[in-house]
């Protein structure tokens, strides 16, 4: 196996457990908000408020992966 080949196996490792992070940490951050709001409905608009931002930060975690294997692909 030549450096290249490693690099670019190693870089599609990463990227597929960024992905795999992100999805798991949106299904917890959702279901929790879901839960928090059946508790109190009272609540919603602050929940929802949360969760979007929760959602939107751990959503960047696999752009940063792609641009950080970027560098590790060259």
């Amino acid at each position: 196996m030549t450096a290249a080949v490693a690099h670019i196996l190693g870089a599609a490792f990463v990227l597929g457990l960024a992905g795999f992070g992100a999805a798991l940490g949106d299904s917890l951050v959702t279901s929790r908000a879901i839960e928090g709001i059946s508790r109190q409905p009272e609540a919603q608009n602050q929940i929802m408020t949360s969760t979007y931002i929760s959602v939107g930060l751990i959503e960047a975690l696999p752009f940063i992966v792609v641009v950080l294997a970027g560098f590790v692909i060259r």
